[in-house]
């Protein structure tokens, strides 16, 4: 069994977070599948950190990392610290740094790297991680490496890492290699699986090698790995987290 916890990320059903009711019976289901943990993002933001966290309470789960937006993040540390504290949650992460970093290049990643380290910094302090989940945008080349070598290199220890192993693929690098590369930077993981055609499919229903992604987290000390699948929406939501729930669990991952 995996040393790490596989647990929902709630973007992949976030037309079920945006009421309390809900949000509550998503919840209900989710724990009825054999998940314990989450990660809350894509919700109502409008919905009390406190209500969030006794509705988790209630359905037995609990909130081991969000996304939040990087802006809202930076523009007030005490208050993102606040809102996670109130949540239970000791991981806050970002799903992507904001465009006008990205449109900037090489610059925009240095600058970004030298903000989100303060952010990290002043997490870090209050007994918090920041989290940073990448894309494929960051593994373009720049002259000071790809766009990730860049943060790692650029930014403090306590900036840490969400690699998303759909991302790399589809970026051209092999998530393994990565996986090992952010050693000891990343407790938090994303779990996405690929179709040939590139595209985001249920764990099991896609080309990643699982048995040795997973081996490779465990290998590392990560914490957390949360399946994502951003157009699970599109279908039925619920039934793909429990396709990859039902794949993964057999392959000896911890829920």
């Amino acid at each position: 069994m995996t040393k790490f916890t596989v647990g929902a990320q709630m973007y992949s059903v976030r037309t079920l977070l945006q009421t309390e009711e809900d949000m509550k019976a998503a919840f209900a289901q989710l724990k009825a599948m054999g998940y314990n943990e989450v990660q809350m993002s894509g919700y109502n933001f409008q919905i009390p950190p406190e209500r969030i966290a006794a509705l988790l309470e209630e359905a037995g789960l609990h909130c081991g990392a969000t996304h939040v937006s990087f802006d809202w993040m930076e523009e007030d540390v005490d208050r993102c610290i606040a809102y996670h504290k109130a949540l239970k949650c000791e991981y806050a992460g970002t799903g992507s740094m904001p465009r006008h970093f990205v449109e900037r290049g090489e610059e925009g990643f240095v600058d970004f790297a030298k903000r989100a380290s303060k952010v990290a910094e002043k997490l870090q302090d209050a007994g918090q991680h920041f989290l940073y989940h990448n894309h494929a945008f960051e593994l373009a080349h720049y002259s000071k490496g790809r766009g990730l070598e860049i943060l790692f290199n650029e930014t403090s220890p306590a900036f840490q890492f969400e690699i998303d192993v759909f991302w790399i693929q589809a970026g051209g690098m092999n998530p393994i290699d990565w996986i090992h590369k952010v050693a000891g930077r990343m407790d938090v993981v994303h779990f996405k699986d690929m179709k040939p055609t590139c595209t985001i499919t249920e764990i099991g229903n896609g080309n990643l090698d699982w048995p040795k992604i997973m081996a490779a987290c465990d290998e590392i000390g990560v914490k957390y790995a949360f399946i994502e699948q951003d157009n699970a929406v599109e279908s039925d939501p619920l039934n793909c987290m429990k396709i990859s729930h039902d794949y993964l669990a057999p392959l000896g991952a911890k829920f």
